[in-house]
């Protein structure tokens, strides 16, 4: 089993916490987003990946309406009832799971007829860009539709760990990170449409693998900047409706990199660079799609490098860590294709490399980013991995 140390650790501490066995033990890894960047919420594609680190989470059903949930690296437990499902201000840890079983039951917790003992533990980097957060949504989903036998696909779990931080963790997130964790399969992409909600899975072939380096500039999604880079593209859009094909835009997807140079003026400045950004995103994701398909791994590399450039100067969601990291990654031959993934202002990079030379990689780029940051960051070769299931 993937990081079956983690689940050991778990399900001994949920045992010594509660004197029995788990009754159900789920996992969902965390994602790394490899092309289409802040494209989902504008109803875009992306390509991404499940990695191979992840989260469990383990439960019991309680046997009244108290539920206890316990976060099982520090050992801290939340304790509520049914009936008191809501945001907290304490330990908010907790609220990517209580939104997650909120929204479970359609908002309506104490339909659900008795509680749960409950703690989960993973290895995914905090604050890497990983998304921590929605493998904890989708083990968390998992777990409860099988002890209260709830019966829902995947994209419907998605879109209720999606409420779940919108609601109670108070992000505006798009589908991308919970769509990945959900859909993920072992040596390949995860090629997401987000008009339709439509995922494939899209192999990478042998010998090529990812490595994420986490710089050590704080990453931070709360604090309005994705919230401000989300408005602009929405009222781009509403913009773009206007001059170009009335109801026929209602999100930047829409819109194509010609029609943007056409009547970009129209705009002001910032919203035409947040705009473009997304547009030029979609193309890169579906011209990867055809390099893939080819065995063209250094064209798709290329896309990855055209990618951070595109954040770098016209969404401004980069920073100077994550460039330093991107421009010494250039240098380096087994490295193919590089940029920032996730939201962005802080976090990692994600690159496309031959395992091969993993080591030297790393290295190489420890020694450049230490030389002008005065520390070193985290690098980890990541292989793609299936998505969440109950274990």
């Amino acid at each position: 089993m993937l990081n079956q140390e983690v689940y050991d650790e778990l399900t001994a501490k949920f045992e010594k916490m509660y004197g029995e066995k788990p009754e159900v033990v789920a996992y969902a890894p965390g994602r790394i987003e490899v092309l289409g960047n802040h494209t989902d919420y504008n109803e875009g594609f992306v390509f991404s990946a499940a990695i191979d680190k992840g989260t469990f989470f383990a439960i019991s059903p309680s046997k009244d309406e108290s539920c206890e949930l316990t976060a099982g690296d520090f050992m801290e437990t939340a304790k509520f009832s049914i009936r008191d499902v809501k945001p907290a201000k304490e330990m908010s840890w907790q609220n990517y799971v209580t939104g997650t079983f909120n929204w479970l039951f359609d908002g309506n917790p104490s339909s659900a007829k008795h509680g749960f003992r409950a703690m989960f533990l993973g290895n995914i980097p905090l604050g890497a860009g990983l998304s921590s957060s929605a493998a904890l949504e989708m083990c968390a989903a998992l777990a409860f539709s099988k002890i209260y036998g709830i019966e829902k696909d995947r994209t419907a779990l998605a879109k209720i760990g999606q409420k779940a931080e919108h609601t109670f963790a108070g992000c505006p997130c798009g589908l991308l990170d919970q769509a990945s964790s959900m859909y993920g399969k072992a040596g390949a992409l995860v090629k997401s449409d987000f008009r339709t909600n439509e995922f494939e899975s899209v192999p990478m072939g042998d010998g090529v693998a990812f490595m994420m380096v986490k710089s050590n500039a704080k990453h931070a999604l709360v604090d309005g900047a994705y919230a401000s880079r989300r408005q602009a593209c929405e009222e781009a859009a509403k913009y773009f409706a206007g001059v170009l094909r009335k109801g026929g835009v209602t999100h930047l997807r829409d819109v194509t990199m010609a029609e943007w140079v056409l009547y970009r003026g129209g705009l002001s400045e910032t919203t035409a660079k947040r705009a473009v950004h997304p547009i030029g995103e979609d193309e890169r994701v579906l011209q990867g799609a055809a390099l893939l398909a080819k065995g063209d791994l250094k064209g798709f590399g290329a896309l990855m490098y055209d990618s951070h450039e595109s954040s770098r100067s016209w969404f401004e969601n980069s920073c100077e860590e994550l460039d330093a990291i991107v421009d010494a990654a250039k240098a380096i031959p087994e490295v193919y294709g590089a940029r920032l993934s996730g939201g962005g202002f802080g976090g990692s990079c994600c690159l496309l490399v031959d395992p091969a030379a993993a080591d030297r990689i790393a290295a190489q780029i420890s020694r450049e980013y230490k030389a002008k940051f005065g520390d070193e960051p985290v690098c980890s070769l990541i292989r793609p991995s299936d998505g969440a299931h109950l274990v």
